[in-house]
């Protein structure tokens, strides 16, 4: 597989600091090279109250950091904004876990039809490709889930089998890959030049 030089991958458990350094990260990368737009691709929905506080928290962070976020909200097929982008813009998506759930539930039942999950690894795959491929840097935060006993569930089984091969997709395919815990980033591939 053909490295992306854009793509930085950044994955740790709820609440590790993965999302902040995620930023942080895109923000300054963004500051170093040539001028282009900072971008946010939000794909959390608002489905409860600890939802809607933990956006509002990121939202707030964003807004303080004194810099010019250009914020997408967009659940699914997130591929659809490639054309939104221009060669020296940074893209943060935050996060991989959050749209493969959605793409899964979008509408009802469709996990459990085969066609649909051999479809959508290649869709979401081809959607990053083709951000990756238009921008100076796309950086993509998910979630550690993997390590966990996975039960005796089908709807776990195939989440956790599509989950772990867009992984190990993305970050044979990226230049940089980083596993944050208790907000501390480790390198796992690749240096941030």
């Amino acid at each position: 597989m053909a490295q992306l030089e854009s793509i930085i991958f950044i994955t740790g458990g709820v609440r590790s600091g993965k999302s902040s350094f995620a930023e942080k990260l895109a923000a300054d990368i963004w500051k170093k090279g040539p001028s282009g737009k900072l971008h946010y691709i939000a794909a959390m929905q608002p489905s409860d109250t600890e939802m809607q506080k933990r956006i509002k928290r990121h939202q707030e962070g964003r807004n303080q950091s004194g810099l010019e976020w250009k914020t997408w909200e967009k659940p699914v097929s997130i591929g659809e904004l490639a054309e939104v982008f221009e060669r020296n813009d940074v893209v943060l998506l935050d996060c991989l876990t959050t749209w493969l759930n959605n793409e899964l539930f979008f509408e009802e039942d469709r996990w459990q039809k085969e066609e649909y999950l051999a479809d959508l690894f290649g869709v979401m795959w081809e959607g990053i490709v083709q951000i990756a491929e238009k921008v100076r840097t796309l950086v993509i935060v998910s979630n550690e889930v993997l390590n966990e006993p996975v039960a005796d569930n089908e709807l776990v089984l195939q989440y956790s089998r599509m989950l772990g091969k867009l992984h190990q997709e993305i970050v044979s395919s990226a230049q940089n890959a980083y596993l944050v815990e208790m907000g501390i980033p480790i390198d796992m591939k690749g240096v941030v030049k």
